[in-house]
C-alpha cells in the first residue's frame, strides 16, 4: 500500500527528478485602486483601478516597475528592491496628465538612464485616438523629463488592429542600446512605425514606415536588439491566417525584406523576440486554429541566422496548467542560455484570463520544461487579469538567476491591483 502510494507520489510529480524549475517567493502588493470600469466615453470616463504593470530588473536586482493609475489617467513608476522594500514612499509620475488616459507603458533600463513609452489617448481629429510619449529618468526614477510625442498622427497611434470593431490598445515596443533607443508602434489604420534616438533619448527622427497598410494592418510590434542590429517583429490584422513577420536593419535605418515566420493556415498572434549572448534569436507567439477569437496557444521558434530562417515552432502552453482551455499573450526573456517565457491563462477563452504560467530552457531552447502555473499570480477575489485595454504587454523578466513577474487585477465592482512576484532560479535538476 505505502509502495503504490509512492509510486503515485511520483507519477503526479512528474517522476522522481521533478524539482521546481524556480523557486518563487509570496507576491508583494504594488499599488490598489477601486473597481470601477464605467462605459467608454474617451477621456471622460469613469475609471478608478489600476493596471498595466510592466517590469525590468537592474543589475543590482531591485524591480523598476511602470503602471498605470485609471483614476488620475497616469503612469506610475517605482522601485521595488531586492528585499521587497519600495525605494520610495509614493510613486513617481511619469506622464503627468491628468485630463488625458495613459495606457500599457513599456521600460528599458541603459545604465543609468530609465526610458518609458507608454500610448496617450490624445483625440485630434482622426477616427481613433492615441499618440506614442516617451519620456526618460537620469536620477534613478525620482524624476522624468517631460513627455514627448514622438507619433503625434490622427492614425490611432497605439492600437493593433484585429478588424474594424477589435483592436489592442498598447501594440508597441522599447527597446534601447548603447547605439540607441528604438520605439515602434502600430496605428488603427495599419502601418508599422519605428522612431529612432541615436543620442540616447535627447533627440529622435522621424518615424520611418516598416510595414503596413488599410487593408493588411500590422498589429503588435516586438523589438529586441543584438550585435547584428535591430530585429522587428509583428503580425497582421483583417486575415485569420495571419503570420508573424521579422525585419532586420544593420544601421538602424533600412530594413531587410520581412521574413515569414512559421507560415500556416491558423492565424499568429503577439510576438515577443529576444537574442542570446550567441546572437541566436528567439520568438514566442500565439497561434489559434480557428482565428482570433477563439482557443489559442503559445510557441516557441528561433533563428541561428540573424532572422533569415526560423526553425519548426514548438508548441509550449500544453498541457494547460490549471485547468486552463487557452494561453495567449506571451512574454518572453533570456539571461545566458537559460529562456523564460510566460503567458495569459484563460479558464474561459471568453473572458479574461486568469493567473499566468511559466516554462523555462536552459539549454538555449533546445527543451523546455513542462508549463506551470506562477504561485501568486491570479488574484484571490477572482478578479480578471489586467490590461484591459490591450494585453500586449512585457510582464517578465529576469537577470542572472532572478526572476521577476508582474501582474494586475480588476473584481468588477470591488477592486483592483498590481503586484510583483518573485522567484530564483533553481539549481539544475539532476
Amino acid at each position: 500500500m505505502r509502495a503504490a502510494a509512492l509510486l503515485l507520489g511520483i507519477i503526479a510529480c512528474g517522476g522522481p527528478s521533478a524539482r521546481p524549475q524556480i523557486e518563487w517567493e509570496p507576491p508583494r502588493s504594488l499599488a490598489t485602486g477601486g473597481g470601477e470600469r464605467g462605459p467608454w466615453q474617451q477621456n471622460n470616463s469613469r475609471f478608478d483601478h489600476v493596471d498595466d504593470p510592466s517590469v525590468v530588473l537592474a543589475p543590482d536586482g531591485a524591480a523598476l516597475i511602470a503602471w498605470v493609475d485609471h483614476r488620475t489617467k497616469d503612469v506610475l513608476f517605482q522601485i521595488v528592491e531586492r528585499d521587497g522594500a519600495q525605494r520610495r514612499t509614493r510613486p513617481t509620475n511619469v506622464s503627468r496628465t491628468p485630463a488625458v488616459f495613459s495606457w500599457l507603458p513599456r521600460l528599458a533600463l541603459d545604465g543609468d538612464v530609465i526610458h518609458v513609452l507608454w500610448q496617450e489617448i490624445v483625440f485630434s481629429g482622426g477616427s481613433h485616438g492615441g499618440d506614442i510619449f516617451y519620456a526618460r529618468s537620469r536620477d534613478g526614477g525620482v524624476t522624468f523629463e517631460d513627455a514627448r510625442n514622438l507619433s503625434a498622427s490622427l492614425a490611432g497611434d497605439g492600437k493593433g488592429r484585429i478588424d474594424a470593431k477589435t483592436w489592442n490598445n498598447g501594440s508597441l515596443d522599447l527597446a534601447v542600446d548603447s547605439r540607441g533607443v528604438h520605439a515602434a508602434w502600430t496605428e488603427y489604420e495599419g502601418r508599422l512605425w519605428l522612431a529612432r534616438s541615436i543620442d540616447g533619448g535627447d533627440t529622435f527622427a522621424a518615424p520611418a514606415l516598416i510595414a503596413g497598410d488599410a487593408t493588411h494592418p500590422a498589429r503588435a510590434p516586438a523589438l529586441a536588439l543584438s550585435a547584428i542590429g535591430v530585429h522587428l517583429a509583428w503580425t497582421t490584422g483583417e486575415d485569420a491566417s495571419a503570420d508573424v513577420r521579422v525585419v532586420t536593419s544593420r544601421d538602424g535605418v533600412t530594413f531587410s525584406d520581412p521574413v515569414v515566420v512559421a507560415p500556416t493556415r491558423t492565424y499568429s498572434d503577439a510576438p515577443k523576440l529576444a537574442v542570446d549572448e550567441r546572437g541566436t534569436l528567439h520568438l514566442a507567439f500565439a497561434e489559434s486554429a480557428a482565428g482570433p477569437h477563439d482557443r489559442f496557444d503559445v510557441h516557441y521558434t528561433r533563428s541561428r541566422d540573424g532572422g533569415q530562417t526560423f526553425e519548426p515552432s514548438r508548441t509550449l502552453s500544453r498541457p494547460h496548467p490549471g485547468g486552463a482551455e487557452s494561453a495567449a499573450f506571451p512574454s518572453l526573456a533570456i539571461s545566458g542560455a537559460t529562456l523564460h517565457v510566460a503567458w495569459e491563462l484563460y479558464p474561459d477563452h471568453r473572458e479574461a484570463p486568469r493567473g499566468l504560467a511559466h516554462a523555462i530552457s536552459r539549454d538555449g531552447g533546445d527543451t523546455f520544461s513542462p508549463p506551470s502555473l506562477v504561485p501568486g499570480s491570479s488574484d484571490p477575489l477572482g478578479g480578471g487579469n489586467g490590461s484591459f485595454q490591450g494585453r500586449l504587454m512585457r510582464k517578465l523578466a529576469v537577470r542572472g538567476d532572478q526572476v521577476a513577474m508582474v501582474n494586475s487585477s480588476l473584481a468588477l465592482g470591488q477592486s483592483s491591483r498590481v503586484w510583483l512576484v518573485r522567484g530564483r532560479l533553481a539549481a539544475h535538476p539532476r
